[in-house]
Formats: C-alpha cells, structure tokens, sequence
C-alpha cells in the first residue's frame, strides 16, 4: 500500500492501461482514466468494466473514467501514457496544456514512431521538456495483470525519483516492479520483441516443435540485443524482464496479439485479414517495417527481421522463410563474447574455402 494518497492519471483506455489504472487504485492511490470513447467511459464508471477490452475483469471501483482531459490530469502526480504509437504524440500534444514539469510521465506503449524512428519516451521529452520522463515495460499480459496473477515489470528512467514514485504507485502483492536505468535498452525491447512473437506464432502454425522455438527466441534475444546496443543500450538489460523476461511470455503466449497475427499468417491468412481478425493493434506488425529499414540503414545484421519483413510485407511463404534462414550463415552464439567478425574470419582461413 502507498504510504499516502497519490493521484494516478492513466492516458488510455486499452487493456493495459486500464489493468494500470485498477492496480494503482488497489494501492490506494486516487485515479481518473482518459478515454475517448464516451460509451466506455459510461461503461467503466457504472459497471467497473471494460468491455471492449477487458469483458472479464473487474476494475476497482475508485477509478473514475472520464473524456475531459483537463479533468483527468489535474493534480495527478504520475501520469501514465498508455496510447497505441501511431496516435502517441497527437494524445500527448492534447494532454499538454494541462500537464506541468513537477509531474512524473512514464509511457507503457511498446511500439517506435515511423517518422524520426523515435521511441515514446522520446516523444514525451519533445513534446514536454520535462525531467521526470520513465517507460514501464516487462512481460506484462494484460489479462493475467487484470486477473491478479503475479507479475513483474521494469521501470526504467534516469530520474530516480521518477522510479521510487512508480515502485511506490504499483509494486504491490501481486504485481512488481524493479527498477533500471537504461530507459532506451528497456523500451526497445518492450517494441523489438513484438516482432519475435510473430515469428514464433508463425512456427507455431507451421508444426514446429520445442527446439525451433527454442533456437527462434535466442536468435531473436541476440537480435534484439544488436540492434538496441547500435542505438545506445545496455545489452545486459536484455537480460532481465523488459528483454528475455518479456521475449518469452510473448513468444510462447496465445493471450500475445503478436503471437496470433503470427499465428493466422503461419495458416496462410494474409497480412490484412490476420490483422482484423485480431480486432485490436498488433504493435509488431509495423514494428517489423520500421526496425528492418532501420537495421539496413545502420548495417546491423537482422536475418530474422528481414525474413519476417519479406512475409508480412513482400508475399513470401512463411514456410519458405524459414528454410532460407536456416540457409544463413552460422556465426556467433553471444557476440558480446565472440564476435561475428572473428568467426567470418576463421572461416575463410578454414582449409579448402574459397
């Protein structure tokens, strides 16, 4: 329990934020929850549901829905921004005549904005200047939250108040939460390993059994892994919840809407009908256009990025791609201890290469 009453505004009324919103208010603290859909905010202040998104869980009673911003944020001291990327920064832009530089903002979104490729803890320090700026982030399946199962998750900031302040708002019996300081490594994760659990549903659909499961999410970590150090991350970060923590349950999970688009592709279903019948935002599907182009812009090694890319976007066979990369070069286990270079080398200095 928080020691005193704060106010918690959560930005979003999805299945995360409104899990947020119930654990914070479970915790004592006084919440309001912004939604733009009127006939939810009705729904959720009558009946403590949402059933849109939620249909099974109750929601703790003290969380006040509303559509009025300015309502919403006034005197809340933490502000979680739980908004799908592609409409992140236009909610923010909103919120911000209303927002001040005492409050703490820590985003929840898993996902990367096309333009600039920018993560959305980015986006809250473009949009705010603020100090106190944090990205929650773990293996965090909505439903499982919302239903009390015990879980874990990362707040990362640079700001140690931002963390303690978070700790203090959620951590609770059923939920917990540990800190990090490599906000960029944490939040790239949160967004890289959407692309993963495509891939892994995909195997799935396809028959494949435990070891390729196995091989597909340590290739992925070591992908992951890369590319985040390329942008300025810690790789041991991916050691913990926010990477090989979340990589797992998002892999392994059908309650994962990654997973199951991966899964209807894998079936042979096309990319717009995989996407529909999953009726809610799959982040991972525009994640895999951003973090392939990106990766060939920066010259990092991304073979399963590029093969994903090529089914979702270019009508390769799923099937088919998974016998090409298994045609790829065998290189490094953990390039952090051997490097790719090294092994490409010993390999042309191997008798009879040419």
């Amino acid at each position: 329990m928080a020691e005193e009453q704060i106010t918690v505004a959560v930005l979003g009324g999805g299945s995360f934020g409104t899990a947020l919103a119930s654990i914070a208010a479970d915790n004592g603290a006084r919440v309001r929850q912004w939604l733009r859909d009127p006939a939810l905010v009705a729904q959720i202040n009558a009946e403590h549901r949402n059933g849109r998104y939620l249909p099974d869980y109750a929601i703790n009673p003290a969380v006040v829905a509303s559509g009025d911003m300015a309502e919403v944020l006034a005197g809340a001291e933490l502000v979680l921004v739980a908004i799908p990327s592609k409409a992140f920064r236009e909610v923010v832009r909103q919120a911000r005549p209303y927002l001040h530089a005492e409050q703490i903002l820590v985003s929840t979104t898993k996902g990367i904005q096309e333009e600039g490729f920018k993560l959305m803890s980015q986006i809250l320090e473009e949009e705010t200047g603020f100090a106190h700026i944090g990205v929650l982030s773990g293996p965090n399946l909505a439903s499982e939250v919302a239903d009390k199962q015990l879980t874990a998750t990362v707040i990362a900031s640079d700001d140690p108040l931002t963390r303690a302040r978070v700790q203090t708002a959620l951590g609770c019996d059923y939920f917990r939460v540990y800190a990090s300081n490599d906000r960029y490594g944490v939040e790239l994760g949160g967004a890289l390993k959407n692309i993963y659990a495509i891939a892994a549903g995909m195997a799935a659909a396809l028959g494949m059994g435990e070891n390729t499961r196995s091989m597909l999410m340590t290739r992925a970590l070591a992908e992951m892994s890369r590319f985040a150090v390329d942008q300025g991350a810690n790789p041991m970060t991916f050691l913990g919840l926010a990477g090989v923590g979340d990589l797992i349950v998002t892999c392994s999970s059908t309650l994962s809407r990654n997973y199951r688009v991966g899964q209807a592709l894998g079936q042979g279903k096309g990319l717009d009908e995989a996407v529909a019948a999953l009726g809610q935002v799959a982040e991972g599907v525009n994640t895999v256009r951003l973090v392939r182009d990106k990766a060939r812009e920066d010259g990092v090694y991304m073979p399963l990025a590029e093969g994903l890319y090529q089914v979702l976007f270019e009508g390769v066979p799923a099937r088919q791609m998974a016998k090409m990369l298994m045609q790829g070069e065998q290189s490094s286990d953990v390039e952090f201890i051997l490097s790719r270079e090294d092994v490409q080398q010993a390999r042309r200095l191997e008798p009879g290469h040419e």
